[in-house]
């Protein structure tokens, strides 16, 4: 037999809202996403709320569980005094759409941004070989789960909604870091790119990206700091200043030698990375309610396979748009 505890969440959508009082029973074992499916399943079946693997590997459930930004699926009822209110809220840095659903599309837009991989001249895709202690460094970032849970924790955007377009986030530096750490990536001035185009002297290295991040991935000491340092090496040392004015590097650099690291103008296997343009003022649009004042379920089928497997036999890259077969489900969403 559980127990009853009470819960504040907020209800609303882009339009506004307010925090709402529910008293909930609460079993042994459970975390906050259980709460919030006993919720639906009992007093209010329109709240909204992202889920998928209820296991921590695909950062859907990401919330701010009494202030502190969280994974829903991992965050037991047990942390909590039994006469403890918890309040649940949407991430604040994003837009709502609706109840605890937030538009991160800001993220996306600065995933596509970002230069990919770029594989050694003259080495097909397959025949890659590293060493397990070349790549141990870099592996550490591979475990993000893309929760977000850094990107809405930062203050540099967090509180300043207008930095958003000079500044991609701890998620998108440790990807730079990672790839400047990767042996076979070929573009090698990645930390030139996070400093010119990422925003990385915005970051004044509080750690509060590395406190909520849910895989323990020490974001600020392991990538952000590294990054910083290798800038600050290479730009303002005095033997390397003089170095670069006695040999004339700055403009080597300027005639082609960071032509590459360019925002990413790659069109890809969907055809939207193009340098997308900043999208993220634009209001979220909630979805319509049925009759029954509940949400509608809708189902997508793609009618076709996707692209092409990147390690196939003999693959060129980027793939011409001519083998491509992925349609954006954006042309083909029914009306409603």
């Amino acid at each position: 037999m559980g127990t009853k505890r009470h819960f504040r969440v907020w209800r609303g959508d882009s339009s506004g809202g307010e925090i709402q009082d529910f008293d909930v029973e609460v079993n042994e074992g459970e975390v906050v996403l259980d709460i919030i499916h006993r919720l639906q399943a009992t007093q209010t079946p329109d709240l909204a709320c992202r889920w998928n693997c209820k296991a921590g590997k695909c950062g859907s459930c990401s919330m701010e569980i009494n202030g502190m930004p969280r994974l829903g699926c991992m965050t037991r009822m047990s942390t909590f005094e039994e006469n403890e209110t918890v309040t649940i809220t949407p991430l604040r840095t994003f837009p709502v759409i609706r109840d605890l659903v937030t538009d991160v599309s800001y993220n996306y837009e600065k995933a596509r941004e970002t230069p990919a991989f770029a594989p050694p001249p003259g080495v097909k895709p397959g025949d890659y070989r590293m060493q397990q202690v070349d790549v141990e460094r870099s592996q550490e970032f591979r475990k993000c789960i893309e929760c977000y849970l850094c990107q809405n924790t930062c203050h540099v955007i967090r509180d300043h909604e207008d930095n958003k377009n000079a500044f991609s986030g701890p998620r998108f530096f440790i990807r730079a870091a990672e790839l400047d750490m990767h042996p076979l990536d070929a573009k090698t001035d990645r930390k030139e790119y996070a400093k010119e185009h990422q925003g990385l002297g915005y970051c004044n290295i509080t750690k509060c990206c590395t406190e909520v991040c849910p895989e323990h991935i020490k974001i600020t000491d392991n990538a952000i700091i590294p990054m910083k340092e290798r800038v600050v090496d290479r730009r303002y040392d005095p033997l390397v200043w003089l170095g670069r004015k006695i040999f004339r590097r700055d403009e080597l650099a300027s005639n082609g030698g960071g032509a590459g690291m360019e925002p990413s103008s790659s069109r890809g296997v969907t055809g939207d990375a193009a340098g997308t343009p900043f999208s993220s003022s634009r209001q979220p649009v909630a979805p319509d309610l049925g009759p029954d004042g509940k949400l509608d379920v809708a189902e997508l089928l793609a009618p076709h396979a996707g692209g092409p497997s990147p390690f196939g036999d003999e693959q060129t890259f980027p793939l011409p748009d001519t083998g491509i077969s992925y349609n954006h489900p954006e042309s083909e969403r029914p009306a409603h």
